[in-house]
Order: C-alpha cells, then structure tokens, then sequence
C-alpha cells in the first residue's frame, strides 16, 4: 500500500477500533499461539484460522440464542487467499461440560454448543462470549483446530452492514421461496412467521405475495440478500444450500467493502466502520486489528475459495427420531488440513471441494 492509503486505512482501523465491542471469545486448548502484538504495520507470521459465527437471537425462545452460522476462515501461511468452511449445525459431536452453566456435557448437535454456553445470569455481552467459548472449545476437542481469532454478529447486525454498503450483488443459484418476508399489496416488504411442524408460511397480509428468489444475478438489498442467505427449508439439500448461500453472501459482503466505490469514499466508509463496529463481537488475542488488516492486505485481491463439506450432500445419522450430520473421512481430512496450516495443499489435490463460483 502507498504511505497515503495506509495512512488513511490506519486512521480508519483506529475510528473502528474505538468502536467495535471486543471480548475474550475463545479460551483455553481453543487458542493458537498467539502472534507477538507489534506496532501498527507489523505482520504476522504463519497461516491463520479465524472461527466466525452467526447467531439467531428471538426474544421469548427458550434456546435464547442459537448458532445458525459457523465458518472457519482459513488464511495460509502465503496470506493472499482465504478458504471459507463452513461446518454443518446439525454435526452430532460430544459437546464439553461448561460449569459456569452447569451444563455436565454430552453428544448433541454442535450449534446447541453455542446454546449450552449461552444460558444462565449475566449480561447480554457475557453470555454470548460464554456461548463463543464453548462452541470454539468444542470444535478444539473434535478437530484439535485452534483459533488465531473470532468475530460473533447477529442477523440484525448483518444488515445494518449491507445496508450501509448500498446493498450487496448477489447470483441466485436455485430458486428459493422466503420464510421470513413477503410483499404486500404496496409491494413493501414485511416480516411473516413460519410453522416448523407443517412447513407453512402465515401472517401474509391479505393482497400480499411470500417473496421468491428467482435464479439471477443482481444487486439486492440487505433485508433480501440476507433474507436468500437464510432459507433452507424447500430447498433440495436444504442446510448444505444455505452454507453455500451464507458464504456467498460473505464474498459478497467483502467484494463491495473493498470495492471502489466503498474504498475512495470516506463518508461512506465512515458509515460502514460504525455499522460494524456496533454489530460485531471480535478477539483477536491481543493482536492489533492494524496487524491483521496489514498482513491480509493481499486477501481482498483474489477471489475467495468456498469449500464444500461432504461434498455438499448429506451424511445422515438418525438416532431416536431425530436427523444428524456426519462429516466423511474426506471432509475431516479438510479440516485437519486447516488444523495444520496445508489447506491450500489439500485444496490443489481435491479440487473437488471447491464449490463453482457464481457471478
């Protein structure tokens, strides 16, 4: 970068710093080795796995809090490109024992990991760091994978992003029908609830139409395209399409922050570093957040590869009625491989496993 562009992207990384909540979101055997924190530039040495996590919080739901989303970032040593791997919600793992919620441990699906860590006293903040814990120290036990650093956002926190980048450009792959949203009669878009049970929409207002994402490219709007990233049920493998969904909305999300109409306009970027700094919970273990946009300053250039596991299909275990993912020895060689730094190895010999590219 130029002295001129660096001094600006430093003056705009310190405006985020002050803004965004930071927290200890991983602890314990879940934590790399950490990089020694240096001063604003400095880069850091050797590949880096972050853990990205998504959470659906709904006022009155006994879970609280649940783990919709969880990505595994994956940076090698070269550090210009990123890998995202997203691991499926519904894999059946042994999930630890958290005491601060007297929860003894068990085999569960993993996003209840974020949901037993979750519950109990505390502020909004301290529970959803204690969710954060349990689900990376879970991930730990079952992959023996370490995190270099975390980042937790809401649905609503999502948006307020895309909505302060003008919206994102999304590639519809397969026709998809909304659970949440629907136009009514003015064309305006409105919430309307889903019954689980009977897999039926109601709260369509009367005159109005459920919203349906044709096949396309296009720009869309935040309530849309995060929408689309949400919708599993009808589709054919439904939570395997919504992983590919969810990471093509991240690369989206990350071609407009770096594009430049976002890049050369600081009232913009202003805007946006806010959004962000109030939607997202981040760790980066003492590091600056200066060292991690220096050493990654080359990611943005290339094109983000998202990896499938288990191929995209499913892997099915059913144990007393209820429906659990496995992962095949292929996708567990994969996340051994970011484990240990030779992902981009594994990558070139399984090209198999990279999803096609759409737009």
């Amino acid at each position: 970068m130029s002295g001129g562009a660096y001094a600006f992207t430093q003056v705009a990384i310190e405006k985020a710093t002050s803004k965004i909540t930071q927290a200890t979101l991983l602890d314990g055997e879940a934590v790399a080795v950490p990089a020694t924190p240096g001063p604003a530039g400095k880069k850091i040495d050797g590949p880096l796995n972050l853990l990205l996590v998504g959470i659906d919080v709904r006022p009155g739901w006994d879970a609280g809090a649940r783990a919709d989303t969880i990505m595994i970032v994956h940076i090698p040593a070269s550090h210009d490109q990123a890998y995202l791997v997203s691991i499926p919600r519904d894999w059946r793992v042994p999930i630890p024992a958290n005491p601060e919620t007297n929860y003894r441990g068990g085999t569960d699906k993993i996003n209840a990991a974020f949901e037993f860590g979750y519950r109990g006293e505390g502020t909004e903040l301290e529970k959803r760091a204690r969710g954060f814990k349990l689900l990376a120290r879970t991930l730990n036990k079952q992959i023996g994978i370490t995190f270099n650093g975390a980042a937790l956002i809401d649905f609503q926190g999502f948006q307020s992003v895309i909505r302060e980048l003008g919206g994102v450009d999304m590639c519809i792959d397969q026709r998809a029908s909304s659970i949440h949203l629907a136009y009514d009669r003015n064309g305006k878009l409105v919430p309307i609830k889903f019954n689980e049970a009977t897999h039926r929409v109601f709260d369509v207002p009367p005159g109005g139409k459920v919203v349906v994402h044709e096949v396309g490219c296009r720009p869309m709007s935040a309530e849309l395209a995060l929408d689309y990233a949400r919708i599993r049920y009808g589709l054919p493998k439904t939570d395997y399409d919504r992983q590919r969904h969810q990471q093509q909305l991240i690369k989206a999300i990350a071609k407009k922050a770096t594009s430049a109409g976002v890049v050369t306009n600081p009232a913009k970027i202003g805007r946006v570093i806010t959004a962000a700094g109030k939607a997202f919970i981040l760790d980066t273990q003492g590091v600056s957040i200066e060292d991690f946009v220096f050493t990654l300053k080359g990611v943005a250039a290339n094109d983000m590869a998202v990896l499938k596991t288990n191929q995209g299909n499913f892997a099915e275990v059913r144990l007393n009625g209820i429906s659990y993912q496995r992962l095949t020895d292929e996708s567990m060689a994969m996340l051994h491989a970011a484990r240990d730094g030779t992902l981009d190895e594994f990558v070139r010999t399984h090209p198999d496993v990279v999803a096609p590219k759409t737009g």
